[in-house]
This record gives structure tokens, C-alpha cells and sequence, in this order.
């Protein structure tokens, strides 16, 4: 399968030609070897706590029109979205929330699992009143999106699923990584300064790193089952997840396109957040035959 074009195609590569002598010496790090800082959310229209499944969820809720719900990656929170919710709340509402145990939301004894997570979304929807929804997940937000997507697919209208894996071995060595030994440093204090249990960043890293070793363990045939329209989506340079097992998800998946975008790592959102919000855009105005 081939990626979905990116825009840096005839004019757009000449005038990267031109510029680009200019962009080297301004820049003397490649933008995906940077973590820039956490941007904040803007103001809410409505946010709050929840129950769900015996836990309190916190989420957050901006604009109108067809929802989408943005899900964040593992050991984050929904503070990373702060760059792409301003543009994606002109046209729709848009959702965000702190996966259970990370960031505002509390958690219990259950073990962190997927399915456990993707039943979280779906009871926060049902306090929300939304039946369906677009999802924007990255990494554990895309597994849980491909998750609802697989077993629920009457709750999801499509998925664009960022940095996923499809089973643990699809992804790669981080502690080999300087960029995602930043994020997991930052990650701690983030966690101190929003959770409920402030100091239990160290077992909620084991806990979740036990997650990260087992699941998701999904087969080519389970990915088959995806009857969603999904864009399966990855960045050129991340140090997280193969691309074999990106490409894999793409072709296996029936309705799925694939985009690698470019000169980014697995923190695109923050890297490249014009980048990365002009291609959800285009994910949630595409139209199907």
C-alpha cells in the first residue's frame, strides 16, 4: 500500500529547495530529535470529573458539531492536544480526556489494560451523550481507538490512529532513545503535579511498562475485523514503533491509508503541530465513495 501523498510534492519541493540552505543553519538540531514543551489546553466550555467503571475520569469539551474525541499516549496526558484543539474545535466538539490512572483521572486496583481503557472512552461517551465519534489517537490512544474500532465499531465514525502497535513486538527499544528518557523524566513531574496519588509515578511507570510488554497481541485476522475507515499514521523518525508493523496495520486493515509524516518522531503533535493538525483535518473532511 502507499502512503497518502504528503504536500511536499512539485512546487512545494522547489520551495523547500530554496529555503532549505537557510533552514540548516537556523536549526541546528533535527526537529525530531526535540521535545518541545507540553502546551496547555485552551479555556473549556465544559470539564470536569466523572464516574466510569469505578473510577473518576477527567475530561474536557470544546466547540461544536460532530465530535471527535482525542486520546493521548501512554504515561501523558490530554495537555499534549493543547496545539491541535484551538483549529479542530472551529468545526466540531472536541473531547479530550486523561486516560485512567494518568494525568487527572483516578484509577483502582484492575490491572491497566486496552480493553479496560477503551471501555473508559465508551462510558465517558455515554455520560456525554454521544452515541458516535471520530477518534484521534496517539500511541495507547491509538491502540484504544483500534480497540473500540475493532469490538464497537458502531461507536466510531472513523479513526486516525497515530503510533500504534499491533502487538509488543512492534515496538522498539526506547530506553535507547535521549527524546523518549526526556519525555518519561518530564512525564514524572506532570504526573506529581496533576494525579490524585502524587507519588506513585514509579509504580504507575512499572505498571504501565507491564501493559506495554504484554498488549495489545492482536493477530492479522483481528485487524481484519476493522470495518472502520481508518488512517493508520506514524512518523518518519519514530523511536518507538517499527515501521514493518505500521505498514502491516495499513495493509491488513481493509478500509485503512497509510501516512508517514515527515521529519518528525513519535511526539509529532508537539514537533510539528501545524503539520499534524492540517492532516487530521484532512482525515475528518475526507470523503468516502
Amino acid at each position: 500500500m502507499k502512503p497518502i501523498p504528503h504536500l511536499l510534492r512539485r512546487g512545494f519541493a522547489v520551495l523547500a529547495l530554496a529555503v532549505w540552505p537557510t533552514v540548516v543553519c537556523a536549526q541546528s538540531t533535527p526537529r525530531w530529535l526535540t521535545l518541545p514543551d507540553t502546551p496547555s489546553l485552551p479555556p473549556a466550555q465544559q470539564s470536569g470529573h466523572v464516574p466510569v467503571n469505578g473510577v473518576s475520569i477527567w475530561y474536557a469539551s470544546f466547540g461544536s458539531g460532530d465530535p471527535v474525541i482525542l486520546l493521548h499516549g501512554g504515561l501523558a496526558n490530554s495537555n499534549y492536544w493543547g496545539l491541535q484543539v484551538p483549529a479542530l474545535a472551529r468545526k466540531h466538539r472536541v473531547i479530550v480526556m486523561d486516560s485512567r490512572g494518568h494525568g487527572r483521572s483516578t484509577r483502582d486496583a484492575a490491572p491497566f489494560g486496552y480493553d479496560l481503557m477503551a471501555s473508559d472512552v465508551l462510558g465517558l461517551m455515554d455520560r456525554l451523550g454521544i452515541g458516535k465519534a471520530a477518534i484521534v489517537g496517539w500511541s495507547d490512544g491509538a491502540i484504544i481507538g483500534l480497540d473500540i474500532a475493532m469490538k464497537h465499531p458502531e461507536r466510531v465514525s472513523r479513526l486516525f490512529a497515530f503510533a500504534a502497535n499491533s502487538n509488543p513486538s512492534g515496538v522498539k527499544d526506547v530506553a535507547a532513545s535521549p527524546v523518549f528518557s526526556r519525555f518519561i523524566a518530564r512525564a514524572e513531574k506532570e504526573y506529581e503535579a496533576l494525579s490524585a496519588t502524587p507519588h506513585d509515578y514509579k509504580r504507575f511507570l512499572d505498571e504501565i511498562s507491564r501493559m506495554w510488554a504484554s498488549q495489545p497481541n492482536w493477530t492479522t485476522d483481528d485487524l481484519r475485523g476493522i470495518k472502520v475507515h481508518t488512517w493508520i499514521v506514524d512518523a518518519d523518525h519514530d523511536e518507538a514503533i517499527y515501521r514493518s508493523n505500521t505498514e502491516l496495520m495499513a495493509d491488513t486493515i481493509p478500509l485503512a491509508g497509510l501516512l508517514i509524516q515527515p521529519e518528525v518522531s513519535h511526539f509529532s503533535m508537539l514537533q510539528a503541530p501545524q503539520q499534524f493538525t492540517d492532516d487530521v483535518l484532512r482525515f475528518l473532511e475526507r470523503k468516502w465513495e
